[in-house]
């Protein structure tokens, strides 16, 4: 007898018919049942493999864009600056190369790209080989270094030169410093170690006793000692006032200036490259899907609006960087790409004001105090209250009330009251003295209307009462 082959409508819904359970047929029917398991269980592999991808593609755009938002990465282009780029990396390789000293101060406000400027012309200059071998560096900070003794140490240890100091006395400052040099010579001067000193926080450094560091490392710069370099980055307009008549001979007069003059095509543009993925990005389908969207994003109208406003404050890089990384936070694996919402949202938290958060945490009775300040500042033009002047205030909107729920003690009221002055909404005109009352010293609101309104209007389950009274042109006379 010939086995009964296993015909299409023999298996319904997943079940065998009864005419149909044989033992050949059966077995093949159960070979179609194992394969279609194995189909499913592939399948779900490959969907569990592909999700691993997506998470580690996320995982290192996430490293990728911290790190160019964080550490202002190398890798990144120069915005705005090419031509004190070109300035200064000439005047380094001129010492780098030729032996040649030189001096030059880089002056621009914050976040206008200092550091990234001269840390860009030190890895161009370190790429050229000669230079790479012989070149040192020596990096100070005004806010660390605090004195010149400190600042002789760390230069010291930065070129490694603890050992052929050891126990010697030298007898004053430019001493020591000329003895240091001297050790890094080869031979001539042709043949010296340059020496490229970078000053952060220039300014600081003028306010060490007699300038001693400044006069010594311009004082180098100008003779035919070592070949030296001083680059010093500050954010004062007015250093040279800083600086005595001594130090300021022997400075090369050379300034740098950064302003961040690009305009709102220039910063979107920015803000393009800032979001890019590089075209060494391992996962090339995903990275073009990515810039893909960062491109939409740029051509968004609601996008535009907020770099706009942003744009508006402040030029300010950093403050950039600040908004794409709150925007980057909400980026996972279910929402694997940023939209026009993370930015919007981004930029709502970094324009929240702080002061107008701590109100949305204070309690009703406080929050009566800060609107008797209100209408004191009001009344009397933001001249100084005091304590009992803003109780009087509270107490005439209680009686005018008649709320037992609003009537406190005069002690709990200084509590609340002492309470503002430690969260900073009021400060004291002067320093408390240890006779005075408290009573009567004489306060400072540090929020304005609008801060106070707005904090309000968000505040969770304020009195209607408070709230009309907070809205009341004129206190209660």
């Amino acid at each position: 007898m010939m086995p009964k082959e296993c015909d299409g409508p023999g298996v319904r819904m997943g079940i065998l018919e009864p005419r149909q359970m044989t033992g050949d047929c059966f077995f093949s029917s159960g070979q179609g049942i194992c394969s279609g398991f194995q189909f499913v269980e592939m399948s779900s592999r490959k969907l569990k493999s592909n999700n691993l991808k997506h998470s580690e593609c996320l995982s290192q755009v996430q490293r990728i864009l911290r790190e160019r938002f964080c550490h202002q990465s190398l890798h990144s282009n120069l915005f705005g600056v090419q031509v004190q780029y070109k300035h200064l990396i000439e005047l380094l390789k001129r010492t780098a190369i030729y032996g040649e000293s030189n001096s030059v101060l880089i002056i621009g406000p914050r976040g206008s790209g200092k550091t990234m400027l001269i840390n860009h012309a030190l890895k161009e200059l370190m790429e050229v080989e000669e230079v790479s071998e012989n070149v040192l560096q020596v990096h100070l900070n005004g806010l660390l270094q605090i004195n010149d003794n400190i600042a002789l140490k760390e230069i010291t240890r930065q070129l490694n030169l603890e050992n052929v100091v050891g126990d010697k006395v030298f007898g004053s400052f430019a001493e020591n410093l000329s003895f240091l040099l001297e050790a890094l010579k080869k031979g001539d001067r042709t043949s010296s170690c340059p020496v490229i000193f970078i000053l952060d926080e220039f300014d600081l450094f003028a306010h060490h006793k007699n300038q001693t560091l400044l006069y010594n490392l311009f004082d180098i710069s100008q003779s035919a000692q070592t070949p030296v370099a001083v680059v010093g980055l500050t954010c004062r307009l007015d250093i040279l006032e800083l600086l005595e008549k001594r130090v300021k001979s022997r400075f090369s007069h050379r300034q740098i200036h950064l302003m961040n003059s690009f305009g709102f095509p220039q910063y979107l543009k920015i803000f393009k490259e800032q979001l890019s993925l590089p075209a060494e990005f391992p996962d090339k389908l995903f990275a073009e899907k990515w810039n893909e969207n960062v491109q939409c994003l740029s051509e968004d109208r609601s996008v535009r609006e907020v770099l706009q406003k942003h744009f508006n404050v402040s030029k300010n890089l950093r403050s950039l960087h600040m908004l794409l990384m709150l925007a980057l936070n909400r980026v996972t694996s279910s929402h694997p790409f940023m939209t026009a919402a993370d930015l919007m949202e981004a930029n709502q938290l970094c324009s929240m004001d702080s002061k107008a958060n701590i109100v949305h945490g204070l309690s009703v009775l406080e929050i009566c105090l800060i609107i008797a300040m209100k209408h004191l500042n009001d009344i009397y033009e933001e001249e100084p209250f005091n304590f009992q002047m803003v109780y009087n205030e509270f107490q005439k909107f209680v009686q005018r009330k008649a709320h037992s729920v609003y009537n406190f003690e005069k002690p709990v009221v200084m509590k609340a009251f002492e309470h503002l002055q430690q969260l900073e909404l009021i400060r004291p005109m002067e320093r408390t003295s240890v006779n005075a009352q408290r009573e009567y010293q004489l306060m400072k609101l540090l929020l304005d209307n609008t801060q106070i309104m707005n904090a309000l209007q968000k505040y969770p389950n304020c009195p209607t009462d408070v709230r009309q009274w907070a809205t009341s042109s004129l206190s209660w006379l």
